[in-house]
């Protein structure tokens, strides 16, 4: 036998045994806390504050002047201390 054929020999046999020493490895165990049955699926619902009286008017006037980001928030914060600060 050459060196070349003996080495593609033992080349082969450790490929073949090799393979049945990773079918030797233990089962995963399962969770400790069960999986969330959809990834899309919220964690917990935010509550949120009902809106005043008063943001809700700010809210369209900002609207009506055509604000948007932060145009708008200084907007609605000014508007919302005049309303609850009217001095």
């Amino acid at each position: 036998m050459t060196t070349s054929s003996r080495f593609i020999a033992i080349l082969a046999a450790s490929l073949l045994l090799g393979g049945t020493a990773f079918a030797q490895t233990a089962a995963p165990t399962a969770p400790a806390t069960p999986a969330p049955t959809s990834k899309m699926a919220p964690a917990t619902k935010k509550v949120q504050k009902p809106r005043t009286a008063a943001s809700l008017e700010c809210s369209k006037e900002a609207t009506a002047k055509g604000l948007h980001g932060k145009e708008r928030k200084k907007f609605l914060s000014g508007c919302k201390a005049k309303a609850t600060n009217p001095n």
